[in-house]
């Protein structure tokens, strides 16, 4: 059976409140769990010690069993030091989106373009005052 420790949403509509359980991985998200380890109210300040409570010696019993936590049970664990830091990638986060890279890169080619442009109109100028100069001799 592949335990999870994961977020349970209970609350009414616009106002979230999680239990945090040990679940099968198969059950839904609100469904069937084995057991309650604590509770995440997202709505308080990150500071009030009232957001996020666990049982952390059962939690560490789970972890124990080969309960594998979420991503944000993984962060709550980290907080309380009960787990080492992962090291977490997201490298498409950062990146923009097709359209927008089209865009910079049309930009790039017409101020590529600008600036080619702007230093041949310096270099011509300067080809033809040496002829000049001669000329008027």
């Amino acid at each position: 059976m592949a335990m999870k420790i994961r977020l349970a949403r209970g609350g009414s509509k616009k106002r979230p409140f999680y239990s945090i359980v040990a679940t099968d991985s198969r059950m839904p998200r609100d469904g069937r769990f084995i057991e309650k380890l604590g509770t995440y109210n997202p709505l308080l300040a990150k500071d009030s010690e009232d957001r996020v409570k666990m049982d952390i010696e059962r939690v560490q019993y789970w972890l124990s069993k080969g309960a594998e936590p979420t991503d944000r049970i993984a962060r709550f664990l980290e907080a309380a030091g009960v787990k080492d830091k992962a090291e977490r990638k997201n490298m498409k986060k950062a990146e923009p989106g097709k359209k927008a890279q089209d865009r910079a890169k049309a930009r790039a080619d017409r101020e590529e373009a600008a600036k080619a442009a702007a230093e041949e109109a310096k270099a011509a100028p300067a080809a033809e005052a040496p002829a000049e100069e001669a000329a008027s001799e």
